[in-house]
């Protein structure tokens, strides 16, 4: 068995930061990635940022330059920087990782959700 556990949202003012934070733990081989959703609502969850075990990034358009996906393969955490934040970034965010298993099989886990609040 798997867990994330994230944390780091929270309620900002438009323009301000947040930084979220997720764990995982468990059963693992290795990951392949990790990223971070999100889901407003009446809104499909939606992919914010990924990043896999080469570090290479991938950002949706409506966050580039504001958001920053990191990573830390050794601990198998990852963390999302988020700064210049809007009230449309409001969202319950997910985080999301690829894991291997040692089985050989690979699986897709998500976190509990954390809820991002941006005032205007």
């Amino acid at each position: 068995q798997v867990q994330l556990v994230e944390s780091g949202g929270g309620l900002v003012q438009a323009g301000g930061s947040l930084r979220l934070s997720c764990a995982a733990s468990g059963s693992i081989f290795s990951i392949a990635s990790m990223g971070w959703y999100r889901q407003a609502p009446g809104k499909q969850r939606e992919l914010v940022a990924a990043v896999t075990s080469g570090d290479i990034t991938n950002y949706t358009d409506s966050v580039k330059g504001r958001f920053t996906i990191s990573r830390d393969n050794a601990k198998n955490t990852v963390a999302l920087q988020m700064n210049s934040l809007k009230p449309e970034d409001t969202a319950v965010y997910y985080c999301n990782a690829n894991v291997r298993r040692y089985s050989g099989t690979y699986y897709s886990y998500w976190g509990q959700g954390t809820q991002v609040t941006v005032s205007s």
